[in-house]
């Protein structure tokens, strides 16, 4: 099949693609062939070129308003995703101010014996009550350990650590449900440090996504054309 093999897709491929209404509904020969037009390559087109800015089952969705004559639907799809792709931005954003906040502040421990402290002078180092420690504990954003004779909560200094970034990031106006993969993204990565190593390769990837978005909206322009 031409059109499988322009793509470097198999047959099979492409006929799972039009039954899930990625591709128009293509008309049969008198053998029973499916018969694909210029219409179905420029809808091929159009899904590829989707899929890295937008992910499969957003580009599916598009493909499949579109074919279903309803464009609201898909433009409103596609402004979702860049609206997620803002958002990503603004996180990004957050996350490099806070660093740069903690990076300030991180000669200054609460308390400089043996690198630890307890929730009251470091709620207090914070300019929070130590409730509000408390809450992120539960939650499993700070993960002090209890002494053993005390029952006392002991923030070693990477509790210190991830206590300022999420104050940091509650500043900014950011929600413990979005603060909570952060902070399992600096535990993963050792440290603060390492993680800044990794920022550049987010902005990478935000910007190859916007460029993948652009190539997308250009591809299914080009598809509307011949719809029309």
């Amino acid at each position: 099949m031409d059109l499988a093999r322009g793509h470097g897709l198999s047959t099979q491929a492409v006929r799972n693609y039009e039954e899930a209404g990625i591709l128009p509904t293509a008309d049969r020969t008198p053998s029973g062939y499916r018969a694909y037009t210029p219409l179905h390559a420029a809808a091929l087109r159009a899904f590829l070129a989707l899929v890295p800015g937008h992910g499969h089952r957003t580009a599916t969705a598009i493909m499949r308003a579109v074919n279903g004559n309803r464009p609201e639907e898909a433009f409103r799809l596609i402004d979702e995703s860049h609206a997620q792709l803002l958002d990503d931005r603004r996180t990004l954003r957050a996350v490099e101010d806070a660093l740069r906040d903690l990076g300030r502040a991180a000669g200054t421990p609460p308390d400089a014996a043996a690198g630890s402290t307890f929730i009251g002078p470091l709620a207090a180092a914070l300019g929070l009550r130590p409730a509000t420690l408390r809450t992120w504990e539960r939650v499993g954003l700070v993960r002090p350990r209890r002494d053993p004779l005390t029952g006392y909560r002991v923030y070693d200094e990477a509790d210190v650590r991830d206590a300022r970034l999420v104050h940091q990031l509650r500043r900014g106006g950011y929600p413990l449900r979005r603060i909570a993969p952060l902070i399992t993204r600096v535990r993963a990565a050792g440290g603060v440090e390492p993680l800044e190593a990794t920022l550049s390769d987010w902005h990478g990837r935000l910007s190859a996504r916007a460029r993948a978005m652009l190539t997308g909206a250009a591809e299914l322009e080009a598809y509307l054309r011949v719809r029309e």
